[in-house]
């Protein structure tokens, strides 16, 4: 269960819910991601067009994340067979969390605005694929969020806690939900919206 100072997130509908870990935020890092990706991810769950903005994103070591209720509705999609990871509530579609196929590699980026308190999670630091017109994609302040992702990576690894993660099973290491892959068409669907 969650403790003072906590930080709860949810679905739209609320069945799929946990919270952050209080001491999850500090070396977290707020992002906006303008991605292809990451706006295809919205367009296919219905979501609000983020563009010309970003998916606002807040990075963190899975073992500070606990499932409190629905975990039989989280779902995987990938858009591409080696994509990331994409979870999402089956119960009404709601995008979620982002994450690498590899538990050893201790990342997660949850949806700013399923918190919440969102405003609790800090100012945005970075931007990631800022495009520009006629020139390949902007990263603003990647260094610092370079930093605090190596930082979190590198403690969750020295420590074990790489082990403890709401997303995979760590007896198979496989993912919680079984991927659905998009196929070229559904993809391009969304990617060229």
């Amino acid at each position: 269960m969650s403790a003072p100072g906590d930080l709860a997130f949810s679905c739209q509908c609320g069945r799929l819910a946990g919270h952050l870990a209080a001491a999850g935020v500090r070396p977290g890092a707020r992002i906006l991601c303008h991605c292809a990706d990451c706006r295809a991810v919205e367009l296919y769950h219905q979501q609000p067009d983020p563009a010309p903005g970003g998916v606002d994103l807040f990075q963190v070591s899975p073992d500070m994340v606990t499932l409190d209720q629905g975990a039989e509705h989280l779902c995987l999609l990938q858009l591409s067979p080696r994509g990331l990871y994409r979870w999402y509530a089956g119960c009404c579609g709601t995008p979620l969390f982002n994450g690498l196929r590899n538990p050893r590699m201790p990342f997660m980026a949850i949806r700013s605005d399923r918190f919440q308190e969102p405003d609790r999670l800090g100012r945005v630091i970075a931007e990631a694929f800022v495009p520009q017109p006629g020139k390949a994609p902007l990263h603003k302040n990647a260094g610092r969020m370079t930093f605090k992702l190596a930082s979190r990576m590198i403690s969750a690894w020295v420590s074990g806690r790489w082990r403890q993660t709401p997303l995979f099973d760590m007896a198979t290491r496989k993912p919680r939900a079984e991927p659905q892959v998009l196929t070229k068409d559904q993809r391009r669907a969304v990617t060229r919206a």
